[in-house]
């Protein structure tokens, strides 16, 4: 089932559950899924990796939301925030970080044969496909950097 299916049919459960919260955020992922489809120039669906990129969007905009509504001193917008994100990340791979983000780099980093910061681009480039959707591409970055440096 790809993801506009299941996002469709989860929509169906939580109707059926009363459960508004989730509601709003399955609605709210399945406009931005229904935006792309239509795009001009687009066939007419979504493949995976493609709605995987906008549910990463999605969530990062409910991260930094977060983070603002806490500095304006307004949890009760901030908790809204969180609701929505975790019904997101629930759709997202796992994401790494620490060690197993860190082995992954240094392996794509001898994948190509980086040995300065010069290599920083190639790196990058194949970091970023290989670890698409699982990982920040500013910790990706910062990563290879301190590697390579």
């Amino acid at each position: 089932m790809n993801l506009t299916d299941q996002i469709n049919e989860d929509i169906k459960t939580a109707m059926k559950a009363g459960e508004k919260d989730k509601l709003m955020a399955l609605r709210d992922i399945k406009s931005k899924l229904l935006l792309e489809m239509t795009k001009e120039g687009g066939d007419g669906s979504v493949d995976d990796s493609k709605g995987m990129a906008i549910l990463n969007k999605l969530y990062k905009q409910r991260v930094e939301s977060i983070e603002i509504y806490k500095t304006q001193n307004r949890p009760d917008l901030a908790e809204e925030e969180q609701k929505q994100a975790d019904v997101i990340a629930a759709y997202l791979p796992e994401q790494l970080t620490g060690e197993k983000l860190e082995a992954a780099v240094k392996e794509i980093i001898g994948q190509v044969g980086a040995t300065s910061i010069a290599d920083l681009g190639k790196v990058m480039g194949s970091a970023n496909k290989a670890l698409a959707g699982r990982a920040d591409g500013k910790a990706i970055s910062e990563l290879v950097k301190k590697m390579l440096a």
